[in-house]
C-alpha cells in the first residue's frame, strides 16, 4: 500500500478543506493517508511517506502560510533527501496578485531541492476561475492516483 503525507499550508481553512477532500479520495482509493494540518517534519519522516503532497495557499506577497513555514525552514535547513520519494503539489491562490501561487511554487522548488520525484506538473489554482477548488484538484488526483489494485 502507497502512503501518502498530504502537508497543508493554510489561512482561512480552505487548503485544509481541501486536503481533507483529497485524503478521502485517495483512502477510498486504497491509499494510506496521513494528514499533516500543523506539519512537523519530524512527523512526515517517521511516517516514511512514499509521496509527499503539499496542499497550500499563499499569504502576503507569496509567503508560506504561518502553520506551515516552520515545517518549509525545518526541511530547507536540515535537507533531508528525497530520492526515493514522489513530490506532488497543488497550490491555492489568485492570479490578481503578483505572486500567484507562490508558497506551492516554493515547496515545489524545495522538494525537487531535496531530489524528490515528481509525480507530475504541479496544480495551480486559480480563485479567479474557481470558486471551490475540490472541482479541479479532485479529478487532478484521480488522473495521476489510480485506485490501487
Amino acid at each position: 500500500m502507497k502512503r501518502i503525507a498530504i502537508i497543508v499550508g493554510t489561512v482561512y481553512g480552505g487548503a485544509e478543506f481541501l486536503a481533507e477532500q483529497a485524503a478521502q479520495l485517495l483512502k477510498a482509493r486504497g491509499y494510506l493517508c496521513e494528514l499533516h494540518t500543523e506539519p512537523k517534519l519530524n512527523a512526515v519522516l517517521a511516517d516514511d511517506p512514499d509521496v509527499w503532497l503539499v496542499i497550500s495557499s499563499t499569504t502576503g506577497q507569496g509567503d508560506i502560510p504561518d502553520n506551515a513555514l516552520p515545517f518549509f525552514i525545518d526541511a530547507r535547513d536540515r535537507f533531508p533527501l528525497l530520492t526515493d520519494k514522489i513530490i506532488a503539489v497543488i497550490g491555492l491562490g489568485d492570479s490578481s496578485y503578483e505572486n500567484f501561487c507562490g508558497a506551492g511554487k516554493q515547496f515545489y522548488e524545495l522538494l525537487q531541492e531535496l531530489q524528490g520525484k515528481p509525480l507530475t506538473d504541479p496544480l495551480w489554482i486559480d480563485a479567479c476561475e474557481t470558486l471551490e477548488p475540490e472541482t479541479v484538484a479532485l479529478p487532478w488526483l484521480e488522473a495521476h492516483f489510480p485506485p490501487l489494485s
